[in-house]
């Protein structure tokens, strides 16, 4: 009985103590938190800025980005991508959301993290917006000096479902590739400004 007992106050105290162990493992080093918040809102203003320079400073040189439609590899392809999508598309409002418990350490040598977030901006392009793209991103950061740099970084598109189209006689039709869709393709590759001027001519109502 005594036993018995004992194997369920130990039970109870094993039960007890996972919830507070997980809570201290989600909670995040305030210093590291801070510098990953000032990271964010430094690449916030860089987006805003439509600088494909700076933005690709932010990385190292064998970065790779996943987007929605593949990984771009390196920072000089990363940068020549950017070129391309600002000459295209002018972006503005972008907020970058930190998730409460990131970051998280990688290892025990305090120089990797990873984070994720959620991010929102506006989209204009000549013929089309402004739009709003908003979804969901996460980034793995290695220390160089006294910077954090991304070495990945993964992101997608939380797009809602798209309403049908009315064609020009009046009818309607389902949108093949909303106009959102087109700009973000601008992101990863310059051909999607002829994929952007493909649902212009077949949406004409698309994003006006």
């Amino acid at each position: 009985m005594k036993i018995r007992s004992l194997l369920t106050l130990a039970g109870l105290a094993i039960g007890f103590a996972l919830p507070s162990f997980a809570q201290q493992v989600n909670t995040p080093d305030p210093q590291l938190r801070e510098q990953m918040l000032a990271f964010a809102k430094k690449y916030d203003q860089i987006w805003n800025n439509n600088d494909a320079a700076a933005l690709a400073a932010l990385f190292t040189d064998d970065a790779i980005e996943v987007t929605n439609i593949g990984p771009i590899y390196g920072r000089k392809a990363l940068e020549k991508n950017w070129e391309d999508l600002f000459q295209n598309v002018h972006f503005s409002d972008h907020v970058s959301t930190v998730d409460q418990y990131s970051p998280h350490a990688i290892g025990n040598a305090g120089k990797e993290v990873w984070m994720n977030g959620e991010y929102s901006m506006t989209l204009k392009g000549q013929n089309f917006g402004p739009v709003e793209q908003k979804g969901y991103w996460c980034l793995i950061l290695v220390r160089d000096g006294d910077a954090w740099k991304p070495r990945l970084q993964i992101w997608n598109i939380a797009q809602p479902p798209t309403p049908p189209a009315t064609s020009r006689n009046g009818g309607t039709r389902p949108i093949m590739a909303s106009c959102l869709t087109a700009a973000l393709a601008l992101r990863t590759s310059v051909t999607g400004s002829s994929l952007l001027a493909c649902c212009l001519r077949s949406n004409p109502n698309c994003g006006v």
